[in-house]
């Protein structure tokens, strides 16, 4: 069985959709699309969009931890510059990187997990 759907938003769940909106927005260079106090969207005009949706009481998970979690990788021109620059706007760097010299792990501001990666 195939039913063959495309895939048209990633949703994230946080607490102040603006503010972590603005974190990736700068970090894609992606605009926003769509937006009221409890949604963000933000898209370059392909066919997937970032959401950012208001979810009170929002607490993110762990890392390392165990509970099952989804995250986000990117590739940049080079990584650690990108890092630098992302920790400047608001991102933190885990002290467990398991990436060694391939990744680098970061949360943005409301603790979701992302990675950066060489693009190539």
């Amino acid at each position: 069985m195939s039913v063959s759907a495309q895939l048209a938003t990633i949703v994230i769940d946080c607490g102040a959709p603006g503010p972590l909106a603005e974190f990736y927005r700068a970090l894609t260079g992606w605009e926003v699309t769509d937006s009221d106090v409890d949604f963000v969207y933000l898209g370059d005009g392909g066919p997937v969009q970032l959401a950012f949706q208001r979810v009170e009481g929002y607490r993110p998970a762990s890392w390392p931890g165990p509970a099952k979690q989804a995250h986000l990788d990117f590739k940049v021109p080079d990584i650690e510059r990108a890092a630098k620059e992302l920790v400047e706007l608001g991102a933190t760097r885990p002290e467990f990187q398991p990436g060694g010299d391939e990744w680098v792990v970061l949360a943005d501001p409301e603790g979701h997990l992302l990675c950066l990666a060489v693009a190539g």
